[in-house]
């Protein structure tokens, strides 16, 4: 008498929800070099600013205006906005994509796709699997910065309030709220860069490629928005939207500039991992 499991052309006890766990991707991808020498570098980059700021000594005004690179040793709250906003244009977009973009392509290099999906592993499965566990240690990775660097720059210009460049200050637990915000802002704004490095993960064998895409498609699009000529058709860049969290450092404030870049960013987020879905379920995986 044959069972349901037989009758389905499965083997018993089958479960396509339990092929491929999470911990299991995450385990994989914390184990390897990439990851624990780009978790490295955003650790280090703190230390490198403090000696920066020791050999320049305090930042001089020259133009008779204060920036908010001027005020980062004020406190360690300072130095965290600052190591943030230093970062937040370029440096950050490197672990996103490294997580995202290397995640398939890695394994199609390895020739050990074909493998997985014969486990059986379901394909959406597969990659909600990777995607989670690459935007999950691309949080990891703007998160690990601003803490270490709140750390370091309280040991050395103190717990206080945040000084803003506009004037007035914000007292240490408010601007540590207002950090939070600030990278979870910097995180949905980099879901394009995520969703882009992801969507050519899954179209090519070549990790690289898909890493390198996804970065020079981002910086492209920052070239663009330097074009002051496009007017507002920059509005509908993600890039213009970037810096919007400089607003959330402010005593009151201003919302409308990250609900754009929100709504932008995860707009194109959703099209480019649609496609990623879609096309990965058609694709001839000969690797």
């Amino acid at each position: 008498m044959s069972t349901l499991a037989e009758s389905a052309g499965t083997a018993p006890g089958y479960r396509a929800g339990r092929t491929l766990p999470l911990r299991v991707e995450l385990v994989r991808q914390l184990k390897r070099r990439r990851t624990l020498i780009m978790g490295a570098i955003l650790a280090v980059l703190p230390f490198v600013l403090l000696v920066a700021f020791a050999i320049g000594g305090d930042p001089a005004d020259r133009n008779g205006r204060v920036t908010l690179m001027d005020t980062a040793t004020a406190s360690g709250a300072n130095f965290a906005a600052v190591s943030l906003f230093v970062s937040a244009g370029f440096l950050l977009v490197i672990p996103v994509a490294l997580f995202c973009g290397d995640t398939v392509a890695s394994e199609a290099s390895w020739s050990s796709l074909r493998y997985l999906l014969a486990a059986p592993v379901p394909r959406a499965r597969l990659l909600w699997s990777k995607l989670a566990v690459g935007l999950g240690l691309s949080l990891a990775a703007m998160v690990l910065l601003p803490v270490v660097a709140l750390a370091a720059g309280t040991a050395a210009y103190g717990w206080g309030p945040l000084q803003i460049p506009t004037g007035g200050t914000l007292d240490a637990g408010t601007a540590a709220g207002r950090l939070v915000v600030v990278v979870a802002y910097l995180f949905v704004s980099q879901l394009v860069t995520a969703a882009l490095a992801f969507w050519l993960s899954t179209r090519t064998d070549a990790p690289l490629g898909a890493v390198g895409g996804a970065v020079g498609l981002t910086i492209v699009g920052n070239v663009l928005d330097a074009v002051t000529a496009l007017g507002h058709w920059r509005d509908f860049l993600p890039a213009h939207w970037q810096f919007a969290w400089a607003d959330a450092v402010q005593p009151r404030p201003e919302w409308s500039g990250m609900i754009q870049g929100t709504a932008v960013s995860v707009a194109y987020a959703l099209v480019l991992f649609a496609l990623a879905f879609r096309g990965f379920a058609r694709k001839d995986v000969v690797s």
